[in-house]
């Protein structure tokens, strides 16, 4: 018998061309341009920024690149002069409570406009928007009237009020479409087994909208503490918010040194830098809907 071996041959595997191992960015006019102004922009945005800083921690700066000195005595001065420690507790106490009201205001009346049809519902979503499109301070000088004539301004009061204008439509516009993505058959098979209507949103519904509760109370609390107009129309000497004080705080009768403002302003941008990465850490609310679609995995 003769034994065939047969052999296989292997080719090696091509080598891409030596370089120098540099890479070559290689981009259209268009991109360049582009991303040549979003640098110029963030280049503008940390300087305006970082002169602010710095300037609160310098003792004197005329006319040189950094301060003669660096200090932190207009941090203690803000905080005893502007009693930021009550400004700051009035502003949470004011933020908690509008979260908590927008909350339970705004997810019944989101789920009655995403499961039931009425005539002039276009038009309820209309009135919803209005608050929202429009500027603060068009609806926000007859809306005080009306709060001072009925002696619900003036105080922590009317300025709770006051956000809750724009605050529930928000929370409103942003549970409905998610309510909408939520199969309705899951809540007619709760009805069919008995369960009632609390019972059907309690125990239901409520752990499938946690996401998206979490993310409108959190983009509801960014936007009350930077809410200005409102509250400074309907505020009292004892319920300014940290932004208003801010705005008083420069606008005073009587000589203040600029260190001082910029140590309050730094403040106020801290705390909202906190909040802001408090939301996008735990809560993307571009990704509210997309995360309802997600089918389960087997």
């Amino acid at each position: 018998m003769t034994t065939v071996t047969t052999r296989q041959t292997t080719r090696a595997p091509e080598t891409p061309p030596a370089t120098d191992g540099r890479r070559r960015i290689v981009a259209s006019p268009g991109a360049w341009l582009v991303w040549g102004a979003v640098a110029l922009f963030m280049v503008f945005l940390l300087g305006i920024v970082g002169s602010v800083v710095v300037n609160s921690f310098g003792t004197r700066w005329f006319g040189t690149w950094l301060p003669e000195g660096w200090t932190t005595q207009w941090y203690t001065q803000a905080w005893t002069e502007f009693d930021l420690f009550q400004v700051v507790i009035v502003t949470l106490e004011v933020a908690a409570a509008v979260v908590l009201l927008s909350v339970l205001i705004g997810v019944p009346a989101s789920y009655v406009l995403a499961r039931r049809n009425f005539p002039g519902k276009r038009l309820v979503y209309l009135a919803f928007l209005l608050p929202i499109m429009m500027p603060p301070i068009t609806y926000g000088i007859p809306l005080a009237t009306v709060l001072y004539k009925f002696n619900l301004a003036g105080n922590i009061t009317g300025v709770i009020l006051a956000n809750l204008v724009p605050c529930v439509p928000f929370v409103i516009l942003t549970m409905t479409p998610f309510i909408e993505q939520i199969d309705p058959t899951i809540e007619k098979a709760a009805r069919m087994s008995g369960a009632r209507t609390l019972s059907v949103f309690t125990r239901i519904l409520a752990p499938l909208l946690v996401p998206g509760i979490l993310a409108a109370s959190i983009l509801v609390l960014v936007r009350t503490v930077g809410m200005f107009e409102l509250t400074f129309l309907t505020a009292g000497p004892d319920s300014n918010t940290l932004v208003v004080a801010l705005f008083n705080s420069m606008n005073a009768a009587g000589i203040r040194a600029q260190q001082s403002v910029d140590s309050m302003a730094v403040i106020y941008t801290g705390v909202m830098m906190v909040l802001l990465v408090i939301a996008l850490r735990f809560v993307n609310p571009t990704q509210l809907v997309a995360q309802v679609k997600e089918e389960p995995q087997p």
